[in-house]
């Protein structure tokens, strides 16, 4: 099997079984039953190492820090054929583990083509985003937290080129369970992958 024919599913939150980590592998269930190999990522297990601003991976093509689980994830990045990136809305952001990673991969994304405008080295490939906020609705939107947190991440994809499948956001994730009918959301757009 190509790697084409691979999903990575990357949880960023800490919590291995919360909101999020539930939408991700919900996606990731959608993705796998239409025949993808799902590979499934805890951020929070892996040790990355925070971006230093040396610019040295744009000429390098590589992060130039000791190796860590940063470049070992950034490589499957690169080499699966679709992703579901699901992170809690931290302060109308993205969670600092995954900001981290994103970060330290900024080559695996994007190059520097003619008078340093850039290139997108991820073209086309389909991208699932899920976020929580405990900010319930509509604040979460009015007050821009997850609409923030997601604004940030498309922001690195649209660099890259990848291609938005769709988004789940599940609002008031403090008071509540995830609702079955954005499990079902969830795992419909994993499905849309594949």
């Amino acid at each position: 099997m190509g790697t084409q024919n691979i999903v990575l599913a990357i949880n960023a939150s800490p919590r291995k079984s919360g909101s999020v980590a539930r939408l991700v592998g919900a996606a990731a269930d959608g993705a796998g039953a239409t025949g993808m190999l799902v590979e499934r990522v805890d951020l929070y297990d892996c040790s990355i190492a925070p971006c230093r601003a040396c610019m040295k991976c744009r000429p390098d093509g590589e992060c130039v820090l000791p190796e860590d689980d940063g470049h070992r994830l950034g490589r499957r990045i690169r080499e699966a054929g679709a992703l579901i990136i699901g992170t809690p809305t931290h302060w109308a952001n993205m969670s600092t583990q995954l900001k981290a990673l994103l970060d330290r991969n900024v080559p695996i994304f994007m190059g520097e083509g003619k008078n340093k405008l850039p290139v997108p080295r991820m073209k086309g490939k389909p991208v699932v985003l899920v976020t929580a906020c405990t900010t319930p609705w509509p604040l979460n939107l009015l007050l821009g937290e997850s609409r923030g947190a997601l604004r940030a991440v498309r922001h690195i994809l649209k660099y890259g080129g990848c291609r938005i499948v769709g988004t789940v956001v599940f609002p008031g994730s403090k008071e509540r369970e995830v609702p079955e009918k954005l499990l079902a959301c969830a795992k419909r757009l994993g499905g849309k992958i594949g």
